[in-house]
């Protein structure tokens, strides 16, 4: 199990614009949100009422997860009206080009107050990433939230089944909740046009991996049991300018 090399909160930012990527220990993600770890971990109940994901192409009954869309204007998170999740093939070789609408993330989860607190502030490193502050941002965040639960039910796991890939946004976060009684589920980041790589095991809950979508690619390998019922438990977020995806064909 590879050991990550975590970023100080205070260089967020700039590893993200230079690198591609930061890593937050979890520590950090709590002072990001302006939360102790324990408003954090009043959302972990919730991924246990996940619903299983029907649209897996391989067949797999391995995957959980709810799905809600919002915009961030600055520190202020408006819900959107519920609607599909899309990407194009381009992005998702296995999955895209498909209106996959899964259940809404809940919402008592929406309303506890780690679940604005931690986006808006993960969105504002994004902007600074971008070289913008939060008042002089030309247009809202278009924000997907995902939470995900991949057990071991089918004897394996697969976080990420359509391989290493971009999410055509602009950023997306990958924080892991909770992980039980299994083996793998490495992370791993490559830059998108170039040699270099990095390899690492997230392991403590609220681990945070930041990405800058444009620049590298991303996956995780899949996960097997080490009990009877394992499994992985991560929040994926993501931010794009001018829309969601999908936005002018949804139904």
């Amino acid at each position: 199990m590879t050991t990550p090399i975590y970023t100080p909160l205070a260089d967020a930012a700039d590893a993200l614009r230079q690198n591609g990527y930061a890593l937050l220990q979890p520590q950090d993600v709590a002072a990001l949100a302006g939360l102790p770890l324990a408003a954090l971990n009043d959302l972990i109940p919730s991924w246990d009422a996940l619903e299983l994901d029907n649209y897996l192409k391989d067949g797999g009954r391995y995957r959980r997860r709810r799905h809600s869309c919002f915009v961030q204007d600055g520190r202020q998170l408006t819900q959107t009206a519920h609607r599909a999740h899309w990407q194009p093939l381009e992005y998702n070789a296995l999955h895209g080009g498909m209106h996959r609408l899964f259940e809404p993330v809940q919402p008592a989860t929406v309303t506890l107050p780690a679940w604005p607190a931690l986006i808006t502030a993960i969105g504002q490193v994004c902007s600074a990433a971008r070289g913008s502050s939060a008042a002089d941002q030309p247009a809202p965040w278009y924000v997907e939230a995902h939470q995900f639960r991949i057990d071991t039910t089918d004897g394996i796991g697969r976080p990420t089944p359509e391989g290493a890939h971009r999410d055509g946004v602009d950023f997306v976060a990958v924080l892991l909740v909770a992980r039980e009684g299994i083996k793998g589920g490495e992370t791993r980041v490559f830059e998108a046009d170039g040699p270099n790589g990095k390899r690492f095991t997230m392991t403590a809950p609220w681990t945070m991996l930041l990405l800058d979508d444009a620049t590298v690619i991303h996956e995780s390998t899949p996960i097997q049991p080490l009990v009877a019922h394992g499994h992985r438990d991560t929040l994926v977020l993501t931010w794009r300018t001018g829309g969601f995806q999908g936005q002018e064909s949804s139904p």
